[in-house]
């Protein structure tokens, strides 16, 4: 041999140009794998989008669930939208704001929104409800702050419409994600869950200020007294949440 392999090559520009096209290879494959949930989109009508992005929507592809939920596979096997939503156009084009056409509370439209998810409860690594209510848990218990069982419920409108009962327990992460109420007859039946993120504990009670005495029959119910579902979730914590838009109409104006 009268010469090297290497001798007119630059290793160090070869290695830099690999690592770009790894890179650019890694950016493409990344990315297709992020439109396996909300592809392929749609407009405003449901229909196919003509503009789907520069990427292409990937190809199926079945994941096994843990804990013997299933199998899902993606992106063809896309939950159902929500039909029948009670909105009206405002514009003919797409991209325009629809308005709410009943109780946009109880529809669940625009902030009171909720996503369709399963209608299973959320489990922890080992297969449990990750939410269970502290009457069930022996081995919880308040060990510091305000312990709001036993306090009165009070709305936005200052008006008491009950009284706490218990709290819900993230068990794995051991935490309080609900508080559970019972409402006084006169205000609904049975009890209902708000997230501790939507209510304040103060001394002498439960404040919920989002919405008001008139709204807490509707506030959504899980249909298991100790079991909440993911889709039972999405709908209360968003009925709490449109409250802070639509359960007055003075909310609904400009705020300065």
């Amino acid at each position: 041999m009268t010469g090297t392999f290497f001798g007119e090559v630059d290793l160090a520009s070869v290695a830099i140009w690999l690592f770009w096209g790894f890179f650019a290879l890694l950016i493409f494959y990344i990315q297709r794998e992020n439109m396996r949930e909300g592809y392929p989109m749609v407009d405003d009508d449901g229909n196919a989008s003509a503009n789907q992005g520069p990427f292409p929507v990937p190809e199926d592809k079945t994941f096994k669930l843990p804990h013997g939920r299933g199998e899902v596979t993606l992106p063809s096997g896309q939950r159902p939208d929500r039909g029948d939503l009670a909105l009206k156009r405002t514009s003919a084009s797409n991209g325009f704001p629809f308005e709410p056409t009943g109780d946009p509370m109880v529809d669940g439209v625009g902030p009171a929104s909720w996503a369709n998810r399963r209608d299973l409860p959320e489990l922890d690594g080992r297969g449990h409800n990750k939410l269970v209510p502290l009457r069930n848990l022996d081995a919880f218990s308040v060990s510091a702050g305000r312990d709001p069982r036993g306090l009165p419920v009070m709305a936005g409108d200052n008006v008491v419409v009950g009284r706490v009962v218990d709290m819900w327990i993230d068990e794995p992460e051991q935490m309080v994600r609900y508080v559970e109420y019972e409402l006084d007859a006169e205000y609904g039946n049975g009890t209902r869950l708000v997230p501790l993120t939507m209510a304040r504990i103060k001394s002498d009670r439960l404040k919920i200020r989002s919405i008001f005495s008139k709204h807490f029959a509707d506030v959504p119910t899980v249909k298991d007294a100790n079991v909440v579902t993911m889709l039972e979730e999405d709908k209360i914590s968003s009925y709490y949440a449109g409250g802070l838009l639509y359960a007055s109409a003075e909310r609904l104006e400009p705020q300065i």
